[in-house]
């Protein structure tokens, strides 16, 4: 029974840590000490993200730097980082920006480049700090600046036509209304899901029937950071999750995955990549101006919830953010549709009562022929 395996984010964790030990053949050995120095403070996705920068890095020096091309880049000491100069890192990075690798075109942004960098940064503060470099010359060179992206979501009207659009499946094609049947009722169950608590795509799959409770209606779900949370939903995403497990206890699924709550028509756990096609499978229908993603969905979650609540702190830690300022940024085009409308709140002498207006009509019209008078009867004095 799967009850006595491995988590699903578990099996992922051993995944990337036998990936990065094959990387990690493929790097100077010094950097095995880094990788074991940051371990206990690390997940081991992470690790593998920093694994695969450092050797752009260090394939870019192997190939552009005539010191560096006389070793193998496996057989470089920790004396390379000595050697290394604030310009060898600049043009790292803007070598970053498009290049070519194994037949494909790779591109970064700022984000892209800000996240090598930083892995660059971690590398030689590691080696500064443990006294074996006398310069951290990484840390002389700035961030790129980022631009901020404009939140890309579906609206309500988009969020309903998409979830009836998967319920009576219109506009799909011959092909995809063959599986259409088999799969209708766990597709609205994912997307009412991920809608209805801006749960991640990872954190979607990840989950076992026995994390769902029907009593507090809420999911237990295993967070980016590594730590556990409850989610709770409410009684759209109840009734949806409901119909689908009655689906679900006729399926008889592939050994190992017993717990798993979705699964795809091999019976086996739903993988990332199939949640991600089958967003792009619908929402492609509802609009084609927004490139709808399982991210975006999340953020239609966000979206709403702080247009309900106006608690960022609320949105915060429905979403799993670590820091507050995380969110803010992200909804900071919301928080300015609210500091815009609050110029039409307090009112000043609009929409004055009628017998306010008149009253203070009548008074004027006084004073006017109060004025009149006056100045008559100063002309008569003179």
């Amino acid at each position: 029974m799967q009850g006595q395996t491995d988590k699903y984010y578990e099996e992922k964790d051993r995944e990337n840590t036998l990936r990065m030990r094959a990387v990690l053949d493929t790097l100077p050995r010094f950097c095995r000490q880094f990788f074991r120095g940051i371990e206990q403070n690390t997940l081991p996705r992470t690790r593998l993200a920093y694994a695969y920068d450092l050797r752009v890095f260090f394939e870019f020096l192997h190939n552009t730097n005539p010191a560096c091309k006389k070793q193998e880049i496996t057989d470089y000491s920790i004396d390379i980082l000595k050697y290394i100069q604030k310009e060898d890192i600049e043009e790292y990075l803007e070598y970053c920006t498009y290049y070519k690798k194994d037949g494909k075109i790779i591109t970064n942004d700022e984000r892209g480049k800000a996240r090598k960098l930083s892995t660059i940064r971690k590398m030689f503060h590691y080696f500064y700090c443990s006294e074996q470099i006398d310069e951290d010359v990484a840390e002389k060179i700035p961030l790129p600046k980022q631009h901020e992206k404009a939140i890309i979501r579906l609206e309500p009207d988009e969020v309903a036509i998409l979830l009836d659009q998967v319920d009576s499946g219109a506009s799909l094609t011959k092909h995809e209304l063959a599986f259409h049947e088999r799969t209708r009722i766990r597709d609205i169950a994912i997307l009412t899901l991920m809608l209805g608590t801006g749960i991640r795509v990872s954190e979607c799959v990840g989950l076992d029937i026995q994390d769902i409770d029907f009593n507090e209606n809420g999911i237990k779900i295993h967070r980016k950071g590594g730590y556990e949370a409850v989610v709770y939903f409410g009684d759209e995403v109840e009734k949806a999750l409901k119909e689908y497990l009655k689906q679900r206890e006729k399926v008889i699924p592939v050994t190992g995955n017993e717990n798993a709550l979705f699964l795809s028509l091999q019976d086996r756990r739903l993988t990332v990549r199939a949640v991600e096609n089958l967003v792009k499978k619908y929402a492609s229908r509802v609009t084609t101006l927004k490139k709808i993603t399982p991210h975006k969905l999340r953020s239609t979650y966000g979206t709403s919830l702080y247009r309900e609540t106006g608690d960022i702190y609320l949105v915060a830690d429905v979403l799993g953010h670590k820091d507050v300022n995380t969110t803010r940024k992200h909804y900071a085009a919301i928080e300015e549709d609210r500091r815009r409308s609050a110029a039409n709140v307090v009112k000043l002498r609009e929409d004055v009562p009628d017998k306010v207006k008149t009253e203070a009509a009548h008074l004027e019209i006084k004073r006017n022929e109060s004025g009149i008078i006056k100045n008559q009867e100063q002309e008569s004095d003179q």
